[in-house]
């Protein structure tokens, strides 16, 4: 066969298998489905006030709390509006049935009686602006109960803000806690891995015995599923935070870690100045107090008279017209006007009700009460809860610098009681031990860390210097 024939069908040969492993990889593929992942975007830098201000926008909770003091303000305007004059623009018309009769004394084109005695005409047209006001107290202590209450529902407002970064402190510093714990698993795996090696060398120069390497297996086993429990906890605190910071839980990001610049633990009295004028909780309830008074004020003000005006300027009459017809057995040249206005003015004195405002105002003091008895708890609680916090973030604070020299000093211990056991000094146990020290020691050195942030939340959360 000549050379370029056989060139050719190789050729032929290589581009029908290419052509057929192509044709395979199209079975059962999904149409018009993407032939390759986009590469994924770069993971999201997120700061602790970064964190913060993306909760607040996506936490539901928070939204239906901001949502309650949004009403609660417009509510005060509305009780504000109800003082003020109402101005309405009236249009009717009516029509009555005629019962044939004729009304001498009826205007002019309108002789034919009506058969309802209540109405005024057979056709009878209004179109009139009308505005009113009602003087009341009880209309004043409503304005004064609603003013109250959109202080409360503002104060309770910042109390769930407070408590949402509070919730994403806890759950950023857990996320960071996590990593680092996996990577404390990745050490002491590594550290398990390593002295396996040398307790399998050293049984191979019979210096150790194949228990050591039995111990060392066994450990390295325990660490690999130390780690995968790590890897799991991790993954998972990741996800909670995400459901807070995205839309997609899973969107990658990563956390800024400033635990290497802690913030300092303020002096005692700085925190109590702070949490007698910002704390929200007792705000709260001095809102609801006033509230309470201003209902009794409004149950009260039942027993008043309560004064109405009315002023009404329009058309009331037969024709929609400013002039009626002309009545020429009164006056055959001025024709009647029916544009003007009325003015009326109502006192209401309550004189009987069975009880009933003399109920509302004991139900009332009732809630008055307990609301007096709720202030002076949350108080109480402001105090306890200011001593059990500082004291909490006072020793979390001392701590932090005792663990990480703990752990110095537990790496320290592990390299030494390493080169004792290479030498013959020491035993494999004692190897193990020291690895199990320097994991618990670096396991609450990233606890440590995260207890001193949260108590400081927790702390800062009473005095309002969150961020």
């Amino acid at each position: 066969m000549p050379h370029f024939l056989r060139q050719a069908v190789l050729t032929g040969i290589l581009l029908l298998l290419a052509s057929g492993g192509h044709a395979q990889d199209g079975i059962g593929a999904t149409p018009n489905a993407p032939s390759a992942q986009p590469a994924s975007a770069a993971p999201v830098v997120i700061t602790l006030d970064e964190a913060i201000r993306r909760a607040e926008k996506n936490e539901p909770n928070f939204a239906s709390v901001l949502a309650a003091a949004k009403s609660a303000a417009l509510d005060k305007s509305i009780a504000r509006s109800n003082l003020l004059p109402s101005v309405v623009y009236h249009n009717q018309y009516l029509f009555t049935e005629s019962n044939g009769a004729r009304n001498p004394s009826a205007e002019p084109g309108n002789q034919t009686s009506f058969v309802f005695i209540a109405s005024n005409a057979i056709h009878e047209y209004m179109s009139q602006a009308m505005v009113t006001e009602t003087l009341s107290f009880a209309g004043i202590a409503q304005v004064k109960r609603a003013n109250a209450a959109a202080a409360q529902a503002a104060a309770m407002a910042e109390v769930a803000r407070r408590g949402l970064v509070f919730t994403v402190v806890q759950q950023y510093y857990g996320v960071l806690a996590a990593e680092q714990k996996l990577q404390v698993a990745n050490h002491a795996t590594q550290v398990a891995q390593q002295f396996t090696d040398l307790t399998q060398k050293l049984e191979q120069g019979r210096i150790a015995a194949h228990a050591d390497v039995l111990k060392a297996e066994l450990v390295l086993q325990q660490r690999q599923r130390d780690e995968q429990n790590a890897q799991l906890l991790a993954d998972n605190a990741r996800l909670q935070l995400g459901i807070l910071l995205f839309p997609d839980p899973r969107t990658g990001y990563v956390l800024a870690d400033d635990r290497q610049t802690p913030t300092p633990l303020p002096d005692r009295a700085t925190i109590d100045a702070s949490a007698q004028k910002n704390n929200p909780d007792v705000r709260a309830a001095m809102e609801a107090l006033r509230a309470a008074s201003d209902d009794v004020s409004a149950a009260r003000a039942a027993y008043l008279p309560a004064l109405s005006l009315n002023w009404t300027y329009g058309i009331d009459a037969p024709q929609f017209a400013t002039y009626g017809p002309l009545d020429t057995t009164i006056n055959p040249v001025v024709r009647p006007k029916n544009l003007g206005y009325s003015a009326s003015a109502t006192l209401d004195i309550p004189v009987w009700d069975w009880f009933s405002t003399h109920d509302r105002v004991k139900q009332s003091q009732a809630k008055k009460s307990a609301a007096k008895v709720a202030l002076t708890q949350t108080q109480k609680r402001l105090l306890a809860e200011l001593d059990e916090y500082y004291n909490e973030a006072e020793v979390a604070g001392k701590q932090v610098a005792s663990l990480d020299q703990s752990v110095k000093t537990a790496t320290e211990s592990l390299r030494l009681t390493n080169l004792r056991y290479q030498n013959g000094e020491a035993t494999a146990l004692e190897v193990v031990d020291a690895e199990n020290t320097l994991d618990t020691t670096e396991q609450a050195d990233a606890d440590g860390a995260v207890r001193y942030r949260v108590a400081l939340a927790n702390l800062q959360t009473l005095t309002g210097d969150l961020p």
